[in-house]
Order: structure tokens, then C-alpha cells, then sequence
């Protein structure tokens, strides 16, 4: 079995001491690790943010996308390298911001792939700008009176858009995470992890401290993942409010759905019993293509 070393590479981390992308690393690592994955049964794909500094520092062949565009590269990875799976890491601002077209859309089309969401409901790369996460009517450098809208809630919206595995983790809890990220790789299907990761630099409000105040996990519940109409409820109750007390804000982490049986987009779009990228190895005359383009 591959160790967790195995999937590092000699460049040092650049994030700041205390980041909640290290818990995340770790727990990707870990994953992988205890799932047995050697370099060529995997690939990552990473945004624009802090969290794409990863992409120097995690030994695997991936890409690191244009912001916002980590869902359709990893879609064409998808649908043409069948034997790969596929890991994608976003940002909130990244993919829930400009991205959130291509989210909705791999959603609902059910690509074969592990998207995982760094949430840490700020622009830390960008020192600190309101993200579509960010808590309403919290002060940020671009909303010095606090944000007006509320948050985008990614679960929901993954749920109304037919997700087939939608779970959210906390940074602080590492073990927990790697579990998480464990059932989504193994997943067929579109499978969301969306992640609080503390922001210890420019989120001086939703800390490690915060979370851990007010997280609880749903597989020590009755919750049932099959159940639909639960999870889209549950996913409702996310906090709201800067002010309520930690008995008052209840955070569920866990899975919150599980659907085993929508085929994915993947098996839907199969015209041939050879995948692309092998196709692409086939010998092909194309002189007459040539000789019409003068």
C-alpha cells in the first residue's frame, strides 16, 4: 500500500501556519493512501486560489485550471480517461462564484467525479474579499458594512439539481474527512464534499474554535443518505445568523445523500467500446482532410 509520503512532492507548502487546507491535504493523502491508489489510478484537477497551491505540493498528473473552470477540465478528463479517477479541488469563490454555471451543470449531467470544495466563505488569495459563502452581514474589505445577500448554500443547491452524493466536512477533523473523501473517490457519479476550512488569516470569524463549537456528525444521528427529502431539509439549516450562540447554530458534517443507482452521465454518453483516448491512438489517414484545407 502506497504511504501517505508517497503523495507529496519535494515543494514545501506555502500556506499560511495554521490554514485549514493542510487538515484537507492530509486527509486527501490519507485517502488515497488507504484506498491504495498508485499514480496512475487518479488525477486532480485545481482552481484559482489558495487552495490550488496544492497542485505544487500533491504528486499526481493533473492541471491547474483558469478560475472558475475546474469542472469542465475535469469533465473532458472524465469522460475520456474512464480508467482515471477523478478528483476535483475548488474553491468557494472559485467554484461557487465564477463557477457556478459549470457546477450546476456537472451536477445535473452526473459526471463521474470527486469534487471537493474548499469553503472557507472568503477570498483568501485576494486578501480577504466577500466570497458567495460568506455570512451574511459579515464586514470584509470589499463589504466594510457587511455582506447583504445571503450565502449560497452548495448543498442545496447540489441536492435540487439531482446530486447523487452530496457531504460536507470540517477541516478540524481530519479522520472524519478522510472517510468522507474515502466513500466519495469510491462513488459513481457526481459526488460533492463540500469542506469548512478555517481561513486563520482574513476569516477571523468562522475559526476552528467556532466550528468545533457547533459541528456535529450526522452518521451519529437517525439521519438516513437515501432519503432525499431529508437531506434537501437538512441541508437548509445551515447557520445564518453571526450572533447565535453555539446551541443555537447546530452544523451538520457527514454524508447527506447517497444515490447508488442514477446511471452517470459517463454510461449514458458511451457510443463505442473504446473510451477516446484510445481511440485517439488509432492510426488515421487524414491527407484528404489536409489536402482540402489548401
Amino acid at each position: 500500500m502506497p504511504a501517505v509520503k508517497d503523495y507529496v512532492t519535494k515543494n514545501k507548502p506555502t500556506w499560511c501556519p495554521g490554514c485549514g487546507n493542510f487538515g484537507m491535504w492530509e486527509a486527501l493523502k490519507r485517502a488515497l493512501s488507504e484506498l491504495e491508489m498508485e499514480f496512475h489510478d487518479y488525477s486532480i484537477v485545481w482552481g484559482i486560489g489558495c487552495h490550488g497551491n496544492g497542485a505544487d505540493f500533491t504528486k499526481t498528473a493533473g492541471f491547474h485550471a483558469l478560475h472558475g473552470r475546474t469542472l469542465p477540465v475535469a469533465t473532458a478528463l472524465s469522460l475520456t480517461r474512464p480508467d482515471l479517477k477523478v478528483i476535483v479541488e475548488m474553491g468557494d469563490g472559485d467554484g461557487y462564484g465564477l463557477g457556478m454555471g459549470h457546477f450546476v451543470h456537472s451536477v445535473r449531467r452526473n459526471i463521474d467525479l470527486t469534487c471537493i470544495a474548499h469553503n472557507n466563505q472568503i477570498y483568501g488569495l485576494t486578501v480577504g474579499q466577500a466570497s458567495p459563502t460568506t455570512e451574511h452581514l459579515m464586514k470584509t474589505v470589499s463589504t466594510p458594512d457587511g455582506v447583504l445577500e445571503e450565502p449560497v448554500n452548495p448543498l442545496g443547491l447540489a441536492l435540487a439539481q439531482g446530486a447523487t452524493f452530496v457531504a460536507r466536512g470540517f477541516a478540524g477533523d481530519i479522520p472524519h474527512l478522510t472517510e468522507l473523501y474515502k466513500e466519495a473517490i469510491q462513488h459513481e457519479g457526481f459526488a460533492l464534499v463540500d469542506v469548512f476550512q478555517p481561513c486563520v488569516t482574513f476569516n477571523k470569524l468562522n475559526t476552528f474554535t467556532w466550528f468545533r463549537e457547533r459541528v456535529y456528525k450526522l452518521d451519529e444521528t437517525d439521519h438516513d443518505p437515501s432519503d432525499h427529502t431529508a437531506a434537501f431539509n437538512l441541508s437548509m439549516t445551515t447557520f445564518h445568523e453571526l450572533t447565535c450562540a453555539p446551541d443555537e447554530c447546530r452544523i451538520p458534517v457527514g454524508v447527506f445523500y447517497r444515490d447508488t443507482e442514477t446511471p452517470t452521465y459517463n454510461e449514458r454518453a458511451v457510443a463505442t467500446d473504446a473510451p477516446g483516448y484510445k481511440r485517439a491512438e488509432e492510426v488515421r489517414d487524414i491527407s484528404k482532410l489536409l489536402d482540402s484545407l489548401g
